[in-house]
């Protein structure tokens, strides 16, 4: 767009070029500065020119160029580089004969009905999507002299659709005075809106353009969706009513970056002499962007070639009208499953009050539906994304009924879930990667107590490996969470608050044991990896958080399963809901991942070479030296 002060130096330049000839006076100059001092709609951009040209005549200094044509080149190169703008230009045009279309208000009646016939088309696409494509904009006067065919033939008919795609592509002429009318017509009647400013340099009047509180015809309202297809092509009162839309949030524009025309520009003789300049004698300022569509054009929302718009705008169409049943699907998930309950209704509200208008497809309904939850909750547990698979199902735990009462069974069972071995130090290693349910754990009992405790009771120092736990009962931690602990003492471990049953439990160390406690007083050390999770997770967690262990290994995986996935209405949208919150001693809610105190790479002590299992001792032996000198420090 035109930028900047007129430079004296190129004006200087474009004298020099036309006093070459004795055959060209200095006036033409002149006039043609006067011209834009009187005419170009950026006279902010011209201060200087006058005194620059007069002193360039006065300075004798010529060049010489006789051709015409080629001083009009020229002159156009100077004039476009001194003020940045391409639609100025000079031509040299003896013979041209101006020719001035007669205006529309002033023909007669029927060709007028003609005239918007063959630039109207209105069809009623499948879904009751509505197709307008208007390859003129006709202005106020014309409007209004054919505003009951127009009521009865277009507006009424559009309104009765459920959305519309409206073409611009074939817009190439219009009239500036049309534009708020369609504007109004995508609008509620109140409150008026500005949509435009328009100077006019030759008269020095500036026109606001608003909303109008009353049309001829049933109004579209500014509730349905709108689609405002463009092309190339899409020129002048068309860009401006593509422009207007998308600003306003009202329209998205699917298809090509428009022309970049311009509001008016004329093409005004220079004095007597054969040569004219063009020129924009008017220009538009969008009052929310503070710019315009004018020589940039306007920018699509979706890029697109313009012959594949129409089918690329109905499946946005199809998006879009999935919007307000995600939504309410997405309310109704929370409201029934969501673990914190006093949060809910700042949930629903928020969602309420969002604007999906940016919205051109499930990707970025997932992603929108996901960030503004995320905003709201700082809960990494709530997540909505877009997926081609069915949600996670995750099995259930068998029942304790159907497990064989078999001993041999049993200690077979055991000796397969968990692994335990003395290692180097006299430390005890204890595997498991998966905590079972709290009465499958009851029975196996007697059999936990010998296969585990029995064996590690007289060890220095414990690792328990929870690299490879991937989660299971929450509720049996508590076993084992009262076995590393004093048993003359009472602790509360943690609270599990369940949504859905509606259902607080506390879970504290429980007496009556099978099988000797380990204790409080010897070292006990979690190894974690990123496979590690949920339950599996929780229980480092409150390792840690009871100060009863030290965690070994890499940060935590974050996933808990006390979640729910489901299937957003009618779309690929998968939003996972936490029904149960885990909350620790402390009265703090955990929402997922450990990060441990210190960290190792992921080779194992059990899996390691015999060199590994020793430089892995070797830490565990450092460690605790440097936890025994901090305690003694302390």
């Amino acid at each position: 767009m035109a930028g900047g002060r007129f430079s004296p130096a190129l004006l200087v330049l474009l004298c020099h070029v036309l006093f070459g000839s004795s055959s060209f006076q200095p006036a033409l100059v002149l006039d043609m500065a006067k011209i834009l001092l009187d005419n170009y709609c950026f006279p902010e951009n011209l201060v200087g020119m006058q005194e620059a040209i007069q002193q360039a005549i006065n300075s004798g200094e010529i060049l010489k160029i006789s051709d015409r044509k080629t001083l009009a080149s020229v002159l156009t190169v100077g004039v476009q580089g001194a003020l940045n703008d391409p639609r100025l230009t000079v031509s040299f045009e003896p013979n041209f004969v101006p020719v001035m279309p007669p205006a529309l208000p002033s023909l007669p009646t029927e060709q007028l009905i003609r005239l918007v016939r063959n630039s109207v088309k209105l069809e009623v696409l499948e879904n009751n999507v509505g197709y307008l494509r208007i390859d003129q904009i006709i202005g106020e006067e014309t409007a209004a002299k054919l505003g009951p065919l127009l009521r009865d033939n277009v507006w009424n008919k559009v309104a009765n659709t459920s959305s519309l795609i409206f073409d611009l592509r074939y817009s190439t002429a219009g009239e500036l005075s049309g534009v708020p009318f369609i504007i109004s017509y995508f609008s509620d009647p109140e409150p008026l809106i500005h949509i435009d400013t328009v100077f006019d340099r030759p008269s020095n009047t500036t026109k606001e353009l608003w909303t109008m509180s009353s049309i001829m015809g049933e109004r579209y309202g500014k509730r349905k969706d709108l689609i405002v297809l463009t092309s190339k092509r899409t020129m002048g009162a068309a860009e401006a009513v593509a422009y207007t839309l998308k600003h306003l949030k009202r329209a998205n524009i699917v298809g090509e970056r428009s022309a970049g025309g311009s509001v008016k520009v004329e093409k005004i003789r220079i004095g007597d002499s054969g040569f004219y300049i063009t020129i924009p004698v008017a220009r538009s300022v969008n009052p929310i962007t503070g710019q315009s569509w004018e020589v940039s054009g306007v920018s699509p929302s979706v890029n697109i070639n313009a012959k594949e718009a129409v089918a690329n705008a109905q499946n946005l169409l199809a998006v879009r009208s999935a919007i307000p049943r995600a939504i309410q699907s997405v309310s109704d998930i929370i409201r029934q499953y969501y673990s914190f309950t006093d949060r809910v209704p700042a949930f629903l509200q928020h969602l309420e009050s969002t604007d999906f208008f940016s919205v051109i497809s499930e990707e970025d309904l997932a992603n929108k539906l996901n960030n503004e939850l995320q905003s709201v909750s700082e809960d990494p547990r709530l997540m909505i994304k877009l997926t081609q698979d069915h949600p996670v199902i995750i099995e259930e735990d068998f029942e304790p009924e159907n497990i064989p009462g078999d001993p041999a069974f049993l200690r077979n069972l055991v000796d397969t879930v968990f692994k335990v071995r003395i290692l180097t130090g006299n430390t005890g290693y204890l595997r498991f990667d998966k905590f079972g349910d709290v009465s499958v754990m009851a029975k196996l009992g007697e059999q936990i107590a010998q296969k585990i405790w029995e064996a590690l009771k007289d060890t220095e120092n414990l690792i328990i490996d929870l690299r490879y736990n991937t989660g299971g009962s929450s509720a049996s931690m508590g076993i084992l969470l009262s076995f590393l602990q004093d048993p003359s003492q009472q602790f509360h471990f943690f609270t599990i608050y369940d949504r859905i049953q509606n259902t607080t439990t506390e879970f504290n160390t429980l007496s009556g044991l099978l099988g000797p406690p380990y204790g409080s007083k010897r070292g006990v050390y979690i190894l974690t990896s990123h496979y590690t999770a949920s339950a599996g997770e929780e229980f480092a967690y409150l390792m840690q958080s009871l100060h009863r262990g030290t965690l070994i290994g890499e940060i935590t995986s974050g996933t808990l399963m006390h979640s729910k996935s489901f299937q957003v209405e009618d779309t690929d949208i998968v939003i996972t809901v936490p029904f149960i919150n885990f909350i620790d001693n402390n009265g703090e809610c955990w929402l997922g991942g450990v990060l441990g105190s210190y960290m190792l790479g992921e080779k194992t002590i059990e899996q390691g070479s015999e060199p590994e299992r020793r430089a892995s001792l070797f830490i565990m032996t450092d460690l605790r030296y440097h936890l025994c000198l901090r305690s003694l420090s302390t």
